[in-house]
């Protein structure tokens, strides 16, 4: 049982003076501190953080109205810019960077009264989808601590289910927030493309990035995206959210059509996740859900698109990162030149040096219409046929992933493995349709995941219908 109540729950109760903010974000710090040895937090933000619950509470006092979520502690994946901490994107290229400003999203939930506590680690740059690629340390899984939490977000999955917040801000470019999720037993959303603004956060791959949460409910996952929704001006790819809130939640699946995806229940799906997944979807037949089994031909393609366009945005997004404008200046370097070398040399790890190289390889003369130019065909064939499948049903159906947390170190030394992971997810990023992972249940006592789609703009349809599912399965 989670030690913290709904959000909305604890934010009615800091508004009517039965909570103080001060108390909750203590608790918040407290759980920080007791659980730090799986290492899901980078750095807290406790002064800033006391000083807002203080000022919330004060506002309070007074009878001022503070917001949706007063006094609620959050916490960010450390690639999102923030007060009152350094943000690394858990890389050593930024472990000495203050931000000289707030992302979007972060500036939407302190006026609605959210505190933010700390800053959780991550795949350095968001490159990764275990955490390992960090270049602090591995998070662990709240479940074993031999095994990793998934990533990129693994540490605002783990925090989260470790109960340091209510909920905590995510990334999801490939799949960094539903994959952790479904690693550690979270509901992770990822919206539609270009609901949340990405103003303000470290970019990775920005026709794919996509900011979303970690929370222990559709409900939760529901009330901020209600409060991160629509258009900003500093971010030019943000679209108009729907009239109504997001939050309102009615029950009910009269009517609604589901597809199994084929391609997701393939030979290379793990039994025991099969068997979790497989029951999952009895229990919607059972309630009486109508559920037929759907193709999408090009989908064996979609990883393969994925680690060609990826990278090549990579590879243009870290070219700011040159020791001058970002990044280390080396004090004993002689000139410009030696700090930009040892900068990049140190600053970035493995696979963000990979993931440049891989990039600026599709897209360099001679190989940029074998390589990337194909690569969006397939991307805008796996579009059309992602829009046919949702001319005959209104939500797609399947695993988060094709596996259960597996161990640390497992497939750390062999990258085209740990792209793998990525299998079920980044379809939805490079379509732009809103998905969600849901808890399904567990194979040998670690948690599994089920993925929903619903298609683009239809964010509350799909937090509807999750919401009617988490019970079903629950």
């Amino acid at each position: 049982m989670t030690s913290w109540p709904a959000i909305a729950d604890i934010a009615n109760k800091v508004q009517s003076g039965g909570q103080r903010a001060e108390g909750l974000v203590e608790q918040s710090l407290k759980m920080v501190e007791d659980k730090q040895a799986y290492k899901a937090i980078i750095a807290t933000t406790a002064k800033r953080a006391r000083m807002r619950a203080a000022d919330v509470d004060h506002r309070i006092a007074k009878g001022q109205r503070v917001g949706r979520l007063a006094g609620v502690p959050f916490i960010a994946k450390d690639n999102f810019l923030a007060y009152g901490a350094n943000t690394t994107a858990a890389s050593n290229m930024l472990k000495n960077f203050d931000a000289p400003y707030q992302a979007t999203a972060i500036e939407r939930l302190e006026a609605e009264g959210a505190i933010c506590v700390a800053k959780a680690n991550l795949d350095a740059f968001a490159h990764g989808s275990s955490t390992e690629n960090s270049d602090f340390f591995t998070t662990l899984n709240p479940h074993d601590k031999s095994r990793v939490p998934g990533g990129s977000s693994g540490g605002s999955a783990a925090a989260v289910v470790l109960d340091m917040a209510p909920f905590a801000l995510g990334t999801d470019t490939g799949g960094s927030i539903r994959l952790p999720a479904a690693f550690c037993g979270a509901v992770g959303y990822k919206p539609t493309y270009g609901l949340v603004s990405r103003s303000g956060v470290v970019a990775m791959a920005s026709s794919t990035d996509v900011i979303g949460s970690l929370t222990r409910s559709v409900e939760d996952a529901a009330i901020v995206l209600d409060v991160l929704a629509g258009v900003d001006p500093l971010d030019s790819t943000t679209i108009q959210r729907q009239a109504g809130s997001y939050a309102d939640l009615p029950i009910g699946l009269k009517g609604k059509r589901f597809g199994i995806v084929k391609e997701y229940m393939a030979e290379d799906l793990n039994p025991s996740v099969r068997k979790v997944i497989t029951n999952a979807i009895g229990k919607l037949k059972d309630a009486g859900i109508h559920i037929e089994e759907v193709s999408l031909p090009s989908l064996p393609l979609a990883l393969a698109v994925y680690y060609i366009i990826c990278p090549a945005e990579v590879s243009s997004n870290l070219s700011r990162y040159d020791g001058q404008r970002f990044g280390h200046s080396y004090k004993g370097a002689k000139d410009l030149s030696e700090s930009y070398n040892k900068s990049r040399g140190v600053g970035f790890g493995t696979e963000a040096k990979r993931r440049i190289m891989v990039g600026t390889y599709v897209l360099s003369s001679g190989y940029y219409d074998a390589y990337y130019k194909r690569a969006q065909i397939v991307r805008t064939k796996l579009i059309n046929e992602m829009n046919d499948v949702f001319n005959s049903v209104d939500f797609l159906v399947g695993p988060t992933a094709a596996t259960t947390a597996f161990k640390i170190g497992a497939n750390s030394e062999n990258p085209l493995n740990m792209y793998l992971t990525d299998i079920m997810t980044v379809a939805a990023n490079l379509t732009g349709v809103p998905a969600i992972n849901l808890p399904a249940g567990r194979s040998d006592g670690l948690p599994v995941g089920l993925q929903l789609m619903a298609p683009q703009r239809q964010d509350g349809r799909l937090l509807q219908v999750a919401k009617t599912i988490e019970e079903l399965l629950t």
